[in-house]
């Protein structure tokens, strides 16, 4: 997986997990609501039926309390009661029936072939004996109970709520129901609704995160896209910059080896063939001739010292050889020898063994940052300063640090904008570059009194 990839995934991957999580919560506070809120429809939805059931069963007691208070029991009075109960109904399933105390049914509206039937015994399809319970439930004073019952409209069995009063003296239990099967229709469609407002809401979720995925993912692609351009144009303008510099140092070295090395050589070759034709005549001019020849052997000695020099500003022998503290010391030595200007190194610390690309990052600023002097600051006097802070045998917490100051009292510069500024700085961006690639931080401090030039890197451990 690319680094891109990685990067959108890693910015996609928690969304997703975020939105998933938050969608099982607010499902499952969903899921609970409708629980909380269908088992409060319900009691509510109860509590009205039965306030309903005993009003009905009130106003059937009303219906027949003047016979009832009568205190006649004759067969007459108990028909008018049966008749006006028979006569009071309430939608298409409300009626009223009465049975004695030994379960038989005097009188049933909707079902008048369970008249005059023994029904104690009578059981639902659950095992529960209705009639039974609710003759307990009158001789206790009356009051609601749950059974199953044929459905007049439907001829089927569902549950039903039942209210029943006693008429004691005459020995009737007296009651009509409520068939519950509607309720559970109406809880039904409750628990559908909810269902569909919870699926729509997670339907939305997903959707949200979808979007917000795709949103993401296009972000973070026209990020990269613009991060590559970016990063072309930056690779664009440090391969130039390392074309330049190139061509720079062979243009240097073609001015040394034309300005210097070559006429030197045509002076040596031209005094060689003098010397070469002083030979063949009298004393004299073989005097002459040897003295030319010395004077040769000089010139020769300028062009071997010329030699080294141009081989030891591209890599002195001394920093494989001996060290970088013996090649720092040595540039300082060549600076001071051809600059005029005094240069005070020092060195401090274990500072055998270290890498070989820190080694050439710090030599190559070394020289970098002598080059700026001598061009720009104006400086009387100069330090260089190669230390490490410890050595690898000191504590665990302390640093392995390896540092190069190089500090003058010249005329200073304002060091950001000079890092700011597109013509200019090109050899403050190239030491910044060089220690990065090696995991060093370069620090510039510089005011009209001189200025101090640090370079850190520190050492693996």
């Amino acid at each position: 997986m690319k680094l891109r990839q990685k990067v959108i995934f890693l910015a996609i991957a928690p969304l997703i997990v975020a939105l998933c999580a938050i969608a099982l919560f607010v499902r499952q506070q969903a899921v609970t609501l409708a629980h909380d809120q269908r088992a409060a429809i319900q009691q509510a939805y109860m509590d009205s039926r039965q306030a309903e059931l005993r009003h009905y069963v009130e106003l059937a007691s009303h219906a027949i309390a003047h016979l009832s208070a009568s205190g006649r029991s004759d067969p007459a009075t108990l028909e008018q009661a049966k008749r006006t109960l028979q006569s009071l109904g309430f939608g298409d399933d409300g009626y009223f029936f009465v049975y004695d105390m030994q379960g038989r049914n005097l009188m049933h509206p909707r079902q008048p072939e369970l008249v005059g039937r023994d029904l104690w015994n009578l059981r639902d399809q659950y095992g529960t004996p209705t009639i039974q319970n609710l003759v307990k439930v009158a001789r206790q004073g009356g009051g609601l109970v749950r059974y199953n019952w044929v459905k007049p409209t439907t001829g089927k069995s569902v549950p039903k709520l039942g209210y029943v009063v006693p008429i004691a003296h005459w020995g009737w239990i007296v009651g009509s129901g409520l068939y519950l099967d509607d309720v559970q229709a109406a809880l039904d469609k409750v628990d559908a609704r909810q269902s569909r407002n919870i699926e729509t809401t997670l339907w939305w979720i997903a959707g949200v995160a979808i979007l917000s995925a795709l949103a993401v993912g296009a972000a973070g692609l026209a990020l990269n896209a613009s991060e590559s351009r970016v990063a072309d144009a930056k690779l664009r303008a440090l391969a130039q910059r390392v074309v330049d510099g190139q061509e720079q140092e062979r243009a240097r070295l073609s001015r040394d080896l034309h300005d210097g090395i070559s006429q030197w050589l045509v002076s040596i070759k031209l005094q060689i063939e003098a010397g070469i034709i002083r030979m063949k005549g009298n004393a004299e001019q073989q005097q002459k001739a040897h003295a030319s020849f010395e004077r040769t052997a000089e010139e020769l000695n300028k062009v071997l010292g010329e030699v080294r020099r141009i081989s030891h500003g591209l890599r002195p022998a001394l920093l494989d050889d001996l060290g970088l503290a013996a090649a720092l010391g040595h540039l300082a030595e060549e600076f001071e020898e051809h600059s005029g200007m005094p240069v005070a190194f020092s060195a401090d610390g274990a500072l055998d063994g270290l890498p070989t690309p820190v080694s050439t990052v710090l030599f190559r600023i070394a020289q970098e940052a002598l080059t700026n002097i001598e061009r720009h600051a104006g400086a009387h006097r100069i330090e260089l300063r190669l230390e490490r802070t410890r050595s690898r045998a000191s504590a665990w917490y302390e640093p392995d640090l390896v540092r190069l100051t190089v500090a003058d009292d010249g005329a200073g510069f304002d060091a950001q904008g000079v890092e700011t500024h597109p013509q200019r700085g090109i050899g403050l961006r190239n030491m910044a570059e060089r220690l990065d690639a090696v995991g060093g931080t370069l620090g510039i401090s510089s005011t009209a009194a001189g200025t101090t030039l640090c370079a850190s890197v520190e050492l693996a451990q």
